[in-house]
């Protein structure tokens, strides 16, 4: 069975980071989430007092940045760390760093110090991937493709779920309008905006299960692995 490059893009909140730490784990892939990756590099500039808007101080800052993973047994899921340090709490939960990831990412020094290792990563394939630029800038050859989206509405009644459960306090307007914020951002932006590949598939989660979006990836999966019996079944 042959290993391949898996790219998951789409928008913010719409579950597809979810969905590729579980496709991940049912096949046995390495996963690595892009997003984390962005929001490790807003925390050090944030922590750092390094001013976003002035692209020549954030690429100076660059390389004192060191991003790594790491499996947390107890939790069954992955932890980033940020020079040896585990951030993964803090860069979920920070409103600083939601507020300003878009903002970072669209600065090319940050893209290419990125860019540049993730695809590192997936030299050796059996990878999934997910972000906003994986299957047409850092995998544009990757074997499966896959751009998920869901109604806005939906997507930012999931986000105000989401930091409930984590003990934050905000409104369902107030987090449509960050989602439409970043939208906006991440798809006008200069430098690798987020869009869909032209050969990409597109997946509307509005109204999918994730059992049942899984299943469909699944399927989808066994025909780029094992085309020749997908075709005679």
């Amino acid at each position: 069975m042959k290993n391949i490059i898996i790219a998951i893009d789409g928008y913010s909140s719409c579950g597809k980071s979810t969905l590729a730490k579980d496709l991940a784990k049912t096949i046995q892939y390495h996963y690595v989430d892009t997003g984390a990756m962005y929001r490790a590099v807003t925390l050090y500039l944030l922590q750092n007092h390094i001013d976003i808007y002035h692209p020549e101080m954030v690429e100076q800052a660059l390389p004192a940045i060191s991003i790594s993973f790491a499996y947390n047994a107890d939790t069954q899921s992955q932890n980033t760390l940020l020079n040896g340090e585990n951030i993964e709490h803090e860069i979920r939960v920070n409103p600083r760093v939601a507020g300003s990831v878009s903002e970072v990412s669209a600065i090319s020094a940050v893209r290419r110090f990125l860019v540049q290792q993730q695809q590192a990563m997936g030299q050796k394939k059996g990878i999934v991937m997910d972000g906003r630029d994986i299957g047409t800038v850092v995998f544009p050859d990757a074997e499966l493709k896959l751009f998920v989206t869901a109604d806005p509405q939906v997507r930012a009644q999931r986000r105000l779920d989401e930091l409930a459960e984590k003990g934050q306090q905000t409104t369902f307007e107030e987090v449509l309008a960050n989602l439409e914020k970043r939208d906006s951002m991440d798809s006008s932006r200069t430098d690798s905006p987020l869009k869909k590949a032209a050969d990409a598939i597109e997946i509307n989660n509005s109204h999918l299960s994730k059992s049942d979006q899984l299943k469909l990836v699944l399927q989808l999966v066994h025909e780029r692995i094992n085309p020749i019996a997908s075709s005679i079944e």
